[in-house]
């Protein structure tokens, strides 16, 4: 079975013309959120999707852009539909998930806990887990920020989706070489110094057979500019939506 995503957003933190890099993944009739930022919200409501149509959300790392619409949603679903939305997370994401990010908005009217506000999954490194039939996950953590965890994904063995990250180019070879990959959605800073994320110069000193199988996503507003400038590689658009 073949997946397809679309991205609510494909902008960086900082990004203004493009929303937050949250996607939908679509496999037959189940939908997985992929993160769930400021604007995921926004996102949602300009293309139509209501929030009670998501089956579950996955989260990546803990920073605004990818956590940030969580309160949203939780207190929709809890006040607008009487129920409690599925959350998937790696298990070290879980306690400041709840303790650093949520608790101060979130800890109301009988929400004491993470698990108050969400059918919570834990998911660990190392194991492949089935969210709906034909799609699994596994959880690989790569770096971003000292001292703090940030989880790519690599779905049904084949797809990469990589969280906020530095270059991590033996990881990448290992998966194509190695294991079989056949996508990768790959995060992007077009300029300055990579310090806690990948950029454009980094991800085109790779070869042409990788390259060939990335689509950038995560970029900043001057994204129009680079086209042409990425070689074999391409720009995923927010709201299209993608066989992968």
């Amino acid at each position: 079975m073949s997946l397809r995503l679309q991205m609510l957003g494909t902008g960086g933190a900082f990004a203004k013309q493009y929303f937050n890099n949250n996607g939908l993944l679509y496999a037959d009739d189940y939908t997985l959120l992929i993160d769930c930022g400021i604007t995921a919200p926004l996102a949602l409501h300009r293309i139509g999707k209501p929030m009670e149509a998501i089956d579950a959300v996955l989260i990546t790392h803990i920073h605004g852009d990818h956590v940030g619409g969580l309160e949203e949603y939780a207190f929709r679903m809890k006040y607008g539909h009487g129920r409690k939305p599925v959350l998937y997370v790696p298990e070290p994401l879980a306690e400041p998930l709840w303790e650093n990010t949520l608790k101060g908005g979130l800890g109301q009217d009988g929400i004491e806990k993470l698990e108050d506000a969400f059918h919570v999954h834990l998911l660990r490194e190392g194991q492949t887990s089935e969210l709906a039939p034909g799609l699994t996950l596994e959880i690989i953590r790569t770096p971003h920020i000292p001292g703090k965890n940030s989880y790519s994904l690599y779905l049904n063995s084949e797809i990469f989706y990589s969280a906020d990250m530095i270059f991590q180019p033996e990881l990448l070879k290992k998966l194509v070489y190695r294991r079989g990959c056949r996508k990768i959605l790959h995060e992007v800073q077009l300029t300055g110094p990579g310090q806690v994320h990948t950029t454009l110069a980094e991800l085109l000193t790779l070869p042409a057979d990788i390259r060939a199988k990335i689509s950038l996503m995560h970029y900043g507003d001057e994204m129009e500019s680079y086209i042409g400038q990425t070689l074999e590689m391409d720009f995923l658009r927010q709201h299209e939506i993608y066989q992968l």
